[in-house]
């Protein structure tokens, strides 16, 4: 009887022993876990430094385009031992077309950052119409560009639900077939058996590459942007879709101020201008016939090593 009970004793101790290891074990992971929620609520509601819903700001009439980069300098917050630009100036003048061109890293995608003010310089200025961009309403000013990227991000709803996405208000069907055929892409939509009602799945996966860019010039002008920006729009085509989609941006191109930013001299050797970035700082400006007969040139270099990697 003795023994049963000291058994009984023993084995009361032992999962009491054992409960309250795991109690402990379980409190060391609540607290962890409780660090870890300050953490990531902080981060949620930290506000961002550009406040895309702030009202503060000007708002500028008659928009022609006309973009000022002067004396920027300025280095990537997660990145602080990295100059990006130091002390860069560039002029765009309203309605014509400049491409960036340059080795990776050289800042050409970062102009475009600057410029939607995803990031603020550390010094000097950027203006649009002689009006620092700074002073002006953050939401106004995107609004004033369109921006066409090499991967679009397409929600997984309808094609015109991706195009009209892209304006604010009521956008008419007029709207977007007219603005659809100006980009080659009303004829492939209509296509379609359910036309513009198409739903083009998780990241328009639906849609092949050239379709999902000709969807994306759309909706970036079909709130008339005055300034239309394209990352490397074409870059991850190929050469059929390329013709197609390069087709559709020179239409759209036309009286807007345009910054290219393209490896493909299919799509910079017409620009206006072609600004050539090495370490931040433009290293020779001019139209493609002039800067490939400037000798041992970057321009004309970048030419030929592509030329010869065909």
């Amino acid at each position: 009887m003795y023994e049963d009970a000291s058994q009984v004793v023993i084995l009361a101790l032992f999962f009491a022993t054992f409960g309250v290891s795991n109690a402990s074990a379980l409190a060391s992971n609540a607290t962890k876990a409780k660090v870890s929620a300050i953490s990531v609520f902080s981060i949620l509601d930290r506000k961002s430094k550009n406040d895309t819903s702030s009202d503060e700001g000007m708002m500028l009439e008659n928009v022609t385009g006309d973009i000022e980069f002067s004396n920027v300098s300025f280095k990537y917050p997660s990145r602080p031992d990295v100059q990006i630009f130091s002390d860069f100036t560039l002029h765009i003048p309203s309605r014509k077309t400049i491409a960036l061109v340059g080795e990776s890293g050289s800042g050409k995608s970062t102009i475009i950052s600057l410029l939607e003010r995803f990031y603020d310089p550390d010094s000097g200025s950027i203006s649009v119409d002689g009006v620092e961009i700074k002073s002006l309403r953050i939401s106004w000013l995107r609004d004033q560009m369109g921006l066409v990227g090499q991967e679009p991000v397409l929600f997984n709803d309808t094609i015109r639900a991706n195009i009209t996405n892209g304006k604010h208000g009521e956008v008419t069907e007029e709207e977007v077939t007219g603005v659809a055929k100006a980009a080659n892409a009303h004829e492939f939509i209509s296509s379609l058996p359910q036309g513009y009602d198409t739903l083009v799945g998780e990241k328009g996966v639906q849609l092949s590459g050239g379709q999902k860019q000709r969807v994306a010039i759309v909706r970036a002008i079909i709130k008339d942007p005055k300034i239309l920006l394209l990352d490397e729009a074409t870059s991850a085509l190929d050469a059929e879709s390329e013709r197609i989609v390069q087709d559709a941006l020179d239409r759209v191109m036309v009286s807007r101020t345009t910054i290219v930013v393209a490896h493909r001299l299919s799509t910079i050797k017409g620009a206006d201008a072609i600004a050539v970035l090495k370490e931040g700082k433009i290293a020779e400006k001019g139209n493609h016939e002039a800067l490939v007969r400037i000798k041992d040139g970057v321009y004309a270099s970048l030419v030929e090593l592509r030329s010869n990697s065909k």
